[in-house]
């Protein structure tokens, strides 16, 4: 009978020292970072990226000058023949029977290539964290 109330005492007495709400994670701040901590990931793995390509799209439409070739969303490809910035469209010319299309700027997909393409400069292969890759000796 003394060992029952030996237990009965150390399981009351570690009931009282038991911090009521559940610890950390009842914590108002605690879950007040964890809420800045998603969007935070969401901003940097979502939305900046999206708002990054729309950005390089619409710096590369408004960069088309005549004789680019380019490929519209459809598919259609042709080169510039005039560039009509009041109206925001491009004309292009598809093939060899020389069709000439009207078409807005936004559906420009991509510029095959520029009239005055810039020389490309030989870059060094570099590694994982920025290092210069080792070549490997030819034996």
């Amino acid at each position: 009978m003394n060992t029952t109330l030996t237990l009965l005492d150390t399981a009351q007495n570690a009931a009282q020292n038991q911090t009521p709400g559940g610890g950390i994670f009842s914590n108002p701040i605690f879950m007040i970072v964890i809420y800045v901590a998603i969007f935070a990931a969401l901003y940097f793995f979502l939305i900046r990226p999206n708002s990054k390509k729309k950005k390089e799209e619409a710096e590369m439409r408004n960069s088309i000058s005549v004789g680019d070739e380019v490929t519209t969303i459809g598919g259609i490809i042709g080169r510039v023949v005039a560039v009509k910035d009041e109206e925001d469209a491009i004309v292009i010319e598809t093939g060899s029977d020389r069709v000439k299309l009207k078409m807005k700027k936004w559906c420009i997909s991509t510029i095959d290539n520029q009239k005055e393409a810039p020389v490309a400069e030989k870059t060094e292969k570099k590694g994982l964290f920025g290092f210069k890759k080792k070549k490997k000796e030819e034996e």
